[in-house]
């Protein structure tokens, strides 16, 4: 299986501040917590979900929703980072039991990181994940508009499909799911 964690942005070596992607384990529940909370605050347009759902939780709830992630086999909860400090985080799931795809949530990173390659990183990260685990391809949604998100994803070789959709229950902002194919397809 690809190891995230041997992800590294292109031409560092392991004495620059290049941003690395190791997968999150149980105990970096305070990192995943904070990474998460951070992009909800930062980024409210961008996730289907908000800060005062989340922050609600208490410790407990954190430890439980990292721990079941890393033990499932199904999901792939990811953070990047520059000489040890997390700088962004990711997600990546198989929702079902027999989906052929994968979904890919809480894609952020942290403002004064952007720029830097961490995204792409991310996204080469859950990308490979999905491949290894001989899925068909990656889904996730995003926030309408020509944003630096969007932008990413289509350079990656996500497609738009279906029709944009509120970002969450009363939102007037639209999202659009996009989806990445990872296996060729077979001839009928």
């Amino acid at each position: 299986m690809v190891r995230a964690d041997d992800v590294r942005a292109p031409g560092a070596s392991s004495d620059t501040a290049a941003p690395s992607v190791p997968r999150l384990a149980s105990p970096e529940w305070h990192t995943y917590r904070d990474l998460r909370l951070r992009a909800l605050a930062d980024s409210p347009d961008a996730f289907s979900s908000t800060l005062a759902r989340e922050e609600g939780g208490g410790d407990d709830d954190w430890v439980a929703r990292l721990a079941r992630g890393v033990a499932s086999g199904t999901d792939c909860p990811l953070v990047a980072e520059v000489n040890g400090a997390a700088i962004g985080l990711t997600w990546a799931r198989v929702d079902a039991a027999g989906d052929t795809d994968a979904h890919l949530y809480q894609m952020w990173v942290a403002p004064g990181s952007r720029g830097r390659g961490a995204g792409g990183l991310l996204l080469r990260a859950a990308i490979d994940w999905a491949r290894a685990a001989k899925l068909h391809g990656l889904v996730l949604a995003a926030t309408c508009g020509d944003t630096p998100a969007m932008r990413l994803y289509t350079r990656a070789g996500f497609v738009r499909i279906g029709d944009p959709e509120p970002l969450r229950p009363g939102s007037s902002l639209l999202a659009h799911s996009m989806r990445l194919g990872l296996l060729p397809l077979r001839a009928p």
